[in-house]
Formats: C-alpha cells, sequence, structure tokens
C-alpha cells in the first residue's frame, strides 16, 4: 500500500511500483509494434533461399504507412490467441474503420511483404481449405500473417511463361535466391550427402523418368531437386550427370485447386494468365473470364452490398452489370520457392488494406534442425537485410 513521505507526497508501494512499470513497458512496446516495426517469424519454406525458416524478421510499418486498429478489443502484443492456447485474443464487438497514417514508400514489385492473409475472409475461408487446411475467419486486421514477394501492383498486367513472370510484356529479374525444381538425370544412384548436401541442396527426391512408355530401358534415373539455379547449374560438373533441365507444368495443363476455379480458365503454376493487377479506378467488362478472376474482389473486398452474382450474371438491383470500376489497390504476391508456395496463384490477390509491412531486416536465425545450441545459429544470417 501507498505511504506518506516528510514531503507530504504519497510514496508508492512496491507492488505499485512494479505494476505501473509493467503497465508503461506493455504501452509502449504495443505502440512501437503498432506504429514502427514489428517482429515476425519466418514459419515456411515458401520464401527458400531468399529467406529460410526460422528466420527472424524485423517488418517496417513506416515504409507503407501503418493501418489505424480495426479491432480494439484485444489483448495487447497478441495476435488471434493468447500466448500458448488456444483461447481467443480479442472480443469482435467493436469494429472501426481502417485508415492507413501516410508512409515513405509505395509498394514496388520485389518488394518483400508481410501481409494478412485475404482467404480467411468470412465469406471465403472454406473456398480455399483445399489449399490452406484449418483455416479460420478472423476480422481483416487479426488474419494470419503471411509473407512474399510483390510480383504485380495495380494496372500491372501479369503473366507467368514457363515459370518466367512477364510484367508488361516484359521478362522481370527473378530474385536471386529463387528457388525452383529441376531433374538431375544420374542413372544410378549417387551419395547424396558429397552430391547434394555438399552443394546446399537438402531437398531431393529420386525419380525415374519413362517418358510415358512401357520400355524400360528408356527409363532415365535421377533426382527432382528443388534450389537455385545457381546451386543447380554446380552439378553439371560431375560426369554422371547426364542432363538437368527445369521441372515445369505444360501449357494448357489444367492444375486443381488454382486460382481462379473456372471451367473458363485453363492455368497451372508455371503457365498462368495473363492477368491484370486491379487497382483503385481500374473499369473491367463484365465477362466470363473476368467474373471468374475478379468476384471475389467485388463482391468481398469492394463494400458492395448491391450487388450479387446470379448464375454468370453479375447483378445490381435488379440489373445486369455490364463493366465495374474498381475501389480499392491490389496486389499479386508470390513466393521464392516458386513450386512450395500457396501464394495469389492459390488464392488471389492482397487488398491493400491487408497490408502489414515491409520485411527489411533478418535480426536472428535459428535452424530448427540441429540439436547443438551453438549450431542452431545461424550467425551469417544475423542483421541480414532482406533483398
Amino acid at each position: 500500500m501507498a505511504t506518506k513521505r516528510q514531503d507530504g507526497k504519497i510514496k508508492k508501494s512496491t507492488l505499485r511500483e512494479w505494476f505501473d512499470s509493467v503497465l508503461f513497458a506493455v504501452m509502449a512496446a504495443t505502440l512501437i509494434r503498432w506504429l514502427f516495426f514489428s517482429a515476425f517469424l519466418s514459419p515456411s519454406s515458401s520464401m527458400e533461399h531468399s529467406l529460410l525458416v526460422g528466420d527472424y524478421l524485423f517488418v517496417s510499418r513506416l515504409h507503407y504507412g501503418t493501418t489505424t486498429p480495426v479491432t480494439p478489443l484485444q489483448v495487447p502484443l497478441t495476435h488471434q490467441t493468447i500466448w500458448g492456447t488456444d483461447i481467443p485474443s480479442y472480443l469482435d464487438w467493436i469494429k472501426l474503420p481502417q485508415f492507413r497514417l501516410p508512409g515513405f514508400s509505395d509498394i514496388r514489385r520485389g518488394d518483400v511483404v508481410v501481409f494478412n492473409l485475404p482467404a480467411e475472409h468470412p465469406d471465403l475461408f472454406r473456398k480455399y481449405e483445399q489449399v490452406l487446411p484449418n483455416l479460420h475467419p478472423h476480422p481483416v486486421d487479426l488474419r494470419t500473417n503471411y509473407i512474399k514477394r510483390c510480383v504485380g501492383i495495380p494496372g500491372d498486367r501479369l503473366e507467368i511463361k514457363n515459370g518466367q513472370v512477364f510484367v508488361n510484356g516484359k521478362a522481370e529479374d527473378n530474385p536471386e535466391n529463387m528457388q525452383s525444381e529441376y531433374f538431375v538425370s544420374t542413372g544410378v544412384p549417387v551419395n547424396q550427402l558429397n552430391v547434394f548436401k555438399k552443394n546446399g541442396i537438402t531437398e531431393f527426391t529420386p525419380y525415374t523418368e519413362t517418358f510415358n512408355d512401357s520400355l524400360p530401358a528408356n527409363d532415365e534415373y535421377g533426382y527432382i531437386v528443388k534450389t537455385t539455379a545457381n546451386r543447380a547449374n554446380r552439378l553439371k560438373r560431375y560426369d554422371f550427370v547426364k542432363r538437368l533441365e527445369p521441372v515445369l507444368m505444360q501449357n494448357n495443363v489444367k492444375e486443381p485447386h488454382l486460382f481462379p476455379s473456372s471451367d473458363h480458365i485453363v492455368w497451372n503454376r508455371d503457365q498462368y494468365g495473363p492477368v491484370t493487377v486491379p487497382g483503385k479506378g481500374i473499369t473491367i467488362e463484365i465477362t466470363n473470364e473476368n467474373l471468374a478472376v475478379y468476384t471475389d474482389i467485388i463482391l468481398s473486398y469492394e463494400g458492395n452490398a448491391d450487388l450479387t452474382l446470379k448464375g454468370d450474371t453479375l447483378m445490381q438491383n435488379g440489373k445486369a452489370v455490364t463493366d465495374y470500376t474498381f475501389k480499392k489497390d491490389y496486389y499479386f504476391m508470390m513466393g521464392d520457392n516458386r513450386h512450395n508456395s500457396a501464394d495469389s496463384r492459390y488464392w488471389g490477390f492482397v487488398p491493400k488494406d491487408h497490408v502489414v509491412g515491409k520485411a527489411i531486416l533478418v535480426w536472428m536465425s535459428v535452424d530448427p534442425e540441429p540439436t547443438n545450441f551453438l549450431n542452431k545459429i545461424r550467425w551469417d544470417r544475423i542483421f541480414k537485410i532482406i533483398r
């Protein structure tokens, strides 16, 4: 309890001083986390080798401008659940309009961006359960944090040909550490430790190319490896490597569970588009193909309570709509691990109001595999700038 000092002022008890210090620290940390930057853990291999599983990142909210909270009733310094439990950390009794404070940079192609997963929208989450199991709906500011590279900004005409991203007809520079799949023909099994792991390749699977015939003599033994182009090319120096080529899905092959899900579109992860990234003020003609691509946006993200979809027709107040002008900006995001990334190719565009910030720095990196503590720290990645 408090006591009175000789100068007449009330002296706080030790418990009260401790409580005030903790309260101040929580308030300061909450303000910094909301206004300036957040800490983020890279949880999956979708950005390998640019980012690794176990990388701890600083995400700048200042670059694009921080957003005001939509769900104010939440436990400070939490996201979705209370630490170590499945108990929700927020109440959605109050929802505020969202505003974005001024930033000092627009979202650019090539930026590594952290955003809230759009597929957790209450109207859409069941639609994408085949690609993203265990989805749960959350308010926009509390949806699961994802990290990908921006490859398309509003107005871009984006296309993927044989795994290469083209924007507005021009091939984009691939990320330095972009990872793809390759078939390495060896003829016989090889010493995987000396061949693959020695060259920094950790994902490899024995594979036999049958060339779609029934003649065993034509079979070609080898490995499917996931790695960067530079590391794959190192394998060519081995005399037992007969050939090395990218593994790509062919044109006119429809991949299941790809966005958009439509009989009017036959795309896959390596042969995708062309598609125009929607943006504020851009007008599209309402066609079957455009409806397949943009229906989620028009009905779920743009606040169009008076629009409905009846069959293949977009209706407004009982009349068919022939064109539509977008009210918001959107982005197309892809992982650098191009064959192991659930990204915009599978669940669509990212609205700007879902963008959290720009990933700028790896401040710590912990390898989840080694058991020795000293070996778990990836010392060469500490304070590594993200490019």
